[in-house]
């Protein structure tokens, strides 16, 4: 089955708080109409971890992103407000051997915290997930207790495993490296040949 953008995926039951107000969270499936609300909460999220330089998608690069199947963007909504996202991509893992759901954000906005948004958002994606009885795998930062008991309280298994990142910079100057030696290696054959038999 594929979910079209706006399917409802969650919609808890209404709540009244002490002081009488009635509030309800849906969970909604992004389209590419919703591609500035989660670049906004992208940015969000990563200005609150310190990493906002890293961000470089545009709200043009999330409208293409949001066309495609593979990408899933999940809103949660408190009384018709966007109060959070989770976000990941169906991609195909090599040691599985099929597709995986590759979870990459979740994030509520601090005014909706500890009101069961990241908990609908999850059940959302996990009704994603079950369509195609994939795995969901994320990482979560070491420094993140109160991230490693909220997934343990889902039941996901924790591993510690270094992520590592090869930028292009970075790759291009090994490939570089490389290459001079290769060429030296070259000069310096060509500058001593070896005897023929």
């Amino acid at each position: 089955m594929t979910l079209q953008p706006t399917t409802l995926l969650v919609r808890d039951t209404p709540r009244t708080d002490a002081a009488g107000t009635t509030s309800q969270v849906a969970v909604l499936r992004a389209g590419v109409e919703d591609a500035d609300l989660v670049r906004t909460m992208l940015i969000e999220l990563a200005t609150h971890e310190r990493t906002a330089h890293a961000v470089h998608s545009t709200s043009e690069d999330w409208q293409r992103m949001l066309g495609s199947e593979a990408v899933v963007v999940l809103i949660a909504y408190l009384d018709d407000e966007p109060v959070g996202y989770v976000s990941g991509i169906r991609q195909l893992n090599l040691w599985v051997g099929h597709d995986i759901l590759a979870m990459d954000d979740l994030y509520v906005r601090a005014e909706a915290r500890d009101r069961g948004v990241g908990n609908m958002l999850m059940a959302a994606l996990a009704e994603v997930a079950s369509q195609g009885d994939l795995l969901v795998t994320w990482g979560v930062r070491s420094d993140n207790d109160a991230g490693h008991r909220f997934y343990q309280r889902l039941g996901a298994t924790l591993r510690t495993k270094v992520v590592a990142s090869w930028r292009p910079e970075d790759y291009r100057a090994h490939l570089d490296a490389a290459h001079e030696r290769k060429g030296q290696r070259a000069h310096e054959a060509s500058q001593h040949p070896r005897p023929q038999r």
